[in-house]
């Protein structure tokens, strides 16, 4: 299995969809899907409803294989279950999608322009359980807001460093250092980025393999020679708060770039909505990001 989902993200066209808020943006989807918080009460019954909302989507005639490669679930999304399924097992055997599993535990406090990872010392147990629920790889993401060398160096350090510790659990990582789309001197930060990564990239050996989610670039085509670097499976791009229409549009500008979208994905999809209205707009919120995905 770990080889033919390998194969499936390395080589086959299609993006990535987002379904892993946790607790800290889990209301706001909710919200934005028309669920208010005065909808439920405590942690367990959102986090009820924001299964049935995601069950809703992958259930989704319109989600399927045919341009969906990968989901990145969250902790609570893979021990629960999706038709008698745990929602791995359910993704990949029903629909053909490979499962990761964001693993990070939030970001620590701003220092010097950027976010780093809050500490993680349970990662190995969470690992060990994710083999268990047939999850292929994992995500954690990091923020850089201001174009710091040192900080921006500590960042990839840092991402690389627990990369490392997934590879040996015999996951992928995907290596997740956002930088704001709304920072004052995003081009700079990316140019710092490209490098740091690429320079961990090359110390990595002939069977460490990683996967990169990033903020679309300033520069199209800007990260040309990460797609190309044989320890990279895939480059995926995250919408960063951008509309759909405008991450789409920016996409098709960077070629080998393909979606990691979530805002993005569910824009539009409402609790309200008929089976009907529901997949039909998440038929063309798909189509769309699969057409720039592939441009």
């Amino acid at each position: 299995m770990q080889k033919e989902q390998f194969e499936r993200m390395k080589n086959e066209q299609g993006f990535i969809a987002a379904l892993d808020q946790s607790g800290g943006s889990t209301p706001t989807a909710l919200q934005l899907y028309g669920i208010a918080p005065d909808a439920y009460s405590g942690e367990d019954e959102m986090f009820d409803l924001v299964h049935e909302m995601r069950t809703r989507l992958m259930t989704s005639p319109a989600f399927n294989s045919d341009s969906i490669l990968g989901a990145i679930l969250f902790e609570q999304t893979m021990d629960r279950k999706v038709e008698d399924l745990y929602t791995a097992d359910y993704l990949w055997e029903k629909k053909g999608v490979v499962p990761f599993l964001k693993v990070d535990k939030g970001l620590a406090e701003e220092t010097d322009g950027v976010q780093l990872m809050k500490p993680n010392p349970d990662l190995d147990e969470l690992l060990k359980r994710a083999n268990e629920r047939h999850i292929f790889g994992t995500k954690m993401r990091s923020l850089i807001k201001e174009a710091n060398p040192e900080a921006i160096k500590k960042v990839v350090d840092q991402q690389f460093e627990v990369g490392k510790q997934i590879i040996s659990a015999g996951l992928v990582p995907i290596i997740e250092p956002e930088v704001d789309i709304n920072s004052k001197d995003k081009e700079k930060s990316e140019a710092l980025l490209k490098d740091e990564i690429l320079s961990q990239l090359d110390n990595l050996s002939e069977s460490d393999n990683v996967m990169l989610k990033l903020s679309i670039p300033t520069i199209d085509n800007f990260y040309k020679e990460l797609i190309d670097h044989p320890r990279v499976i895939r480059v995926v791009a995250l919408s960063g708060g951008y509309t759909r229409e405008k991450a789409n549009e920016a996409l098709t500008h960077n070629h080998g770039l393909i979606a990691s979208f979530s805002r993005a994905l569910s824009e539009g999809l409402s609790a309200s909505q008929s089976d009907d209205e529901y997949n039909d707009l998440l038929k063309e919120s798909i189509k769309q990001i699969y057409d720039a995905s592939i441009a």
